[in-house]
């Protein structure tokens, strides 16, 4: 008979906590994170990202491009409802959606270069995510006090001031989430009509459903998950790794200068003891708003948005040190200077090793920001990025207002008229690509006595055909062309058709006219 066993949460709690057979929890319970205000070069660097890119967010659909009166003078304006993208000189249809495509694959190209050679900039300075939560600190910090009184009042017992505080800070973080998706909704629709709509609650459902939903979004990332976003939500971190490579600059502590760390230097210099310039003071964790400690080598949670190092410098000038202890730095530059400073601590010679890019003996390794910069990788990303927008950019250039569609009638091939000529059908389509009226005419060449009808004509045809266009639109016409028998030979005949305006502008397109194959 087998032995009674032993239910597994029995035996798990009598073992120890530290014991390597424990079944240890698959997530970890969040440990909130009241980063410090900082000051400094990144810091500064950081307010002026957030004010550039929350004050184009929010500004951009109030701004103005005259298009004449045919047309919105909405300079940035997503036209859902006739498929068009106005950016303003430029106007986008939906049949040229692939320079929409080409931008995209731009942004893809350039993140690969910026990570490549400054690492996670992107993350830490412009990512939406990165701005909206500097800007949820920032209400946060005006409300309730820099880190030591925002832990205070997390840890004390409610009181009507630690409500009212509370209360006020989420009030203002969801005013944010509300100005946030009703700036989202103006790139969709003229800006002052629909925030009159909206005011007068005049406005469709689907923009309250729009802004209630940014508004959650908002709120719920940008000033309750936080971190959380960059470390369990965002795939970044984790393919990052694929763009960066030992000659990339990262947020990086140098821990060949900063090492054995102590908080009383004189006292173990006196004993003899070798200390470093970290004098443990924690200045760069209590600052970052990611909650790690930099000392502890690079890390996926690091964004590195370089606060620690403003921290970090502003404590190396107070103690009389050089700044530099984190710096922006590159891994073959750090081991360089790990292997030098091996040297110097176990009495090796030679004490000086060569640099890499110079060539020459030195003392200490420093490098500038152009070999992280100018180097095969780089220059590859750049060559592709600014291929793709030449490209753009020629082909804007040289793209025609007037577009000309054709396509030939399948079935009937073609009709033999009670004359003995053949006609031939078409549906044709005009677009006027430009927010101004065209007079065009359409004619063809390459048919020998072939003459043209419209199916409204009753019949009557000409040698060409004179259109209007209407401003931003499409003009769909049933074409006839008629031509002899004798004139042309049996079986298919090619043609072109040409449309031109006023101004002179052109496009033509090539078809077929089709005839009976035997002759009678």
């Amino acid at each position: 008979m087998l032995a009674e066993q032993t239910p597994p949460t029995e035996r798990y709690d009598v073992e120890p906590v530290n014991s390597p057979t424990r079944r240890q929890p698959l997530y970890a319970a969040r440990r909130k994170i009241f980063p410090k205000r900082a000051s400094g070069t990144f810091r500064r660097f950081k307010w002026l990202v957030m004010l550039l890119t929350l004050g184009i967010y929010y500004i951009t659909p109030w701004l103005r491009w005259d298009r004449g009166p045919y047309a919105s003078d909405q300079a940035v304006l997503i036209d859902l409802e006739n498929r068009r993208f106005f950016f303003f000189f430029i106007e986008i249809w939906p049949q040229e959606f692939y320079y929409v495509a080409g931008l995209l694959v731009m942004a893809g190209i350039g993140l690969f270069l910026v990570t490549s050679t400054v690492g996670r900039a992107w993350c830490g300075y412009a990512c939406p995510q990165t701005v909206w939560v500097d800007l949820y600190l920032a209400v946060e910090r005006l409300i309730e006090g820099d880190r030591n009184a925002r832990i205070k009042l997390d840890q004390g017992k409610w009181t009507a001031g630690k409500v009212i505080k509370r209360v006020s800070k989420h009030a203002i973080w969801l005013g944010v989430g509300v100005l946030t998706g009703g700036a989202w909704i103006f790139y969709f629709a003229d800006a002052p009509t629909l925030l009159h709509d909206v005011v007068t609650f005049d406005a469709p459902l689907v923009a309250y459903a729009t802004i209630a939903l940014l508004t959650a979004t908002t709120y719920t990332f940008g000033g309750l998950l936080r971190e959380q976003v960059c470390t369990y939500m965002c795939p970044w971190p984790r393919i990052q790794a694929a763009m960066l490579d030992e000659n990339s600059l990262t947020v990086t502590y140098n821990a060949w200068r900063g090492e054995p760390r102590s908080r009383h230097a004189k006292k173990t210099l006196a004993e003899g003891k070798p200390v470093g310039d970290c004098v443990d003071c924690n200045a760069c964790v209590v600052v970052c708003p990611m909650g790690i400690d930099i000392r502890d080598g690079n890390q996926l949670e690091c964004i590195t948005c370089a606060l620690c190092i403003d921290a970090c410098d502003d404590v190396m000038a107070k103690l009389g040190k050089e700044k530099g202890l984190i710096s922006y730095n590159t891994l073959t530059d750090f081991n360089a200077n790990m292997a030098l400073a091996s040297n110097e601590a176990g009495a090796l010679e030679p004490r000086r090793i060569r640099d890499s890019v110079t060539g020459k003996l030195v003392d200490k390794v420093r490098h500038t920001t152009w070999r992280s910069i100018v180097r095969p990788r780089t220059i590859v990303y750049f060559l592709g990025w600014a291929a793709i927008g030449l490209a753009m950019v020629t082909a804007l250039s040289l793209r025609s207002p007037l577009s000309l569609n054709v396509l030939h009638d399948r079935n009937p091939l073609y009709v033999t008229l009670k004359d003995g000529s053949i006609r031939n059908g078409y549906d044709v389509k005009v677009l006027n690509m430009t927010p101004t009226p065209r007079a065009v005419a359409l004619w063809i060449e390459g048919l020998p006595g072939a003459t043209l009808s419209l199916a409204d004509s009753k019949g009557m045809t000409s040698q060409s055909l004179g259109l209007e266009l209407e401003p931003d639109k499409v003009l769909p016409l049933r074409l006839y062309i008629h031509a002899s028998d004798a004139d042309l030979p049996p079986g298919q005949s090619k043609f072109q058709i040409f449309v031109e305006s006023t101004d002179g502008i052109r496009v033509s397109t090539e078809t077929s006219f089709e005839t009976p194959e035997t002759r009678k």
